[in-house]
């Protein structure tokens, strides 16, 4: 796996990065605390000596994959951009969050529906709000300053841009030869300037 992929350092990091590619290729649910732990050549009780439970796991997993994207994109917000510009960064850092987070990505995408019916990972509702106000923001400031369409249906975009960059995870390759910026910026040209011959 890719350095970039690595939760943390040590005995721990390993386990945790390990969990992290087994709930991305077999489903949370249907990976147990045994074959983490026979894949890690350990016994099942040595693991919890790092972990109380795989909910733990996945909840670390999650939580510093969006803790880390959503501060890059509190940054985005900050600065002195247009709206077009910060909607442009936020796209093009949520590819590369899928290129450098490929599996915890893949995890949020398939389980946190799941995951949001218990209390500890209630965070999950709070960061889609947090997503839809900051793209639901900016495609409404684009069109007030004359930078989109005036009659952009701001729901409707927001919910195609939201679903068709994170599905990206199922089909996006690292090691293909398009890198994550080049793929958003393809994306960027569909979504900003349309498929319509001018």
């Amino acid at each position: 796996m890719p350095a970039s992929t690595k939760l943390g350092t040590g005995r721990r990091g390993e386990l945790l990065t390990l969990a992290c590619h087994l709930f991305a290729e077999r489903g949370f649910q249907s990976t147990t605390v045994r074959d983490i732990a026979e894949a890690a050549g350990i016994l099942s009780g040595s693991l919890y000596h790092h972990f109380d439970s795989k909910e733990s796991m996945v909840d670390e997993i999650i939580r510093s994959f969006q803790d880390e994207l959503f501060a890059e994109y509190d940054a985005i917000m900050a600065r002195d951009l247009g709206p077009r510009e910060k909607l442009a960064a936020v796209i093009t850092t949520s590819f590369e969050a899928i290129h450098d987070h490929r599996d915890a990505v893949a995890i949020y995408q398939h389980e946190s529906k799941y995951l949001q019916q218990f209390e500890r990972f209630s965070y999950l509702i709070e960061r889609n709000k947090q997503f839809r106000d900051i793209l639901t923001s900016l495609l409404s400031e684009g069109v007030t300053a004359g930078a989109f369409r005036a009659d952009l249906d701001v729901e409707v975009t927001y919910r195609f841009i939201r679903d068709s960059v994170w599905v990206a995870v199922a089909w996006y390759a690292p090691e293909g030869g398009l890198k994550a910026s080049e793929i958003a910026e393809r994306y960027l040209g569909i979504v900003l300037d349309g498929i319509s011959r001018k």
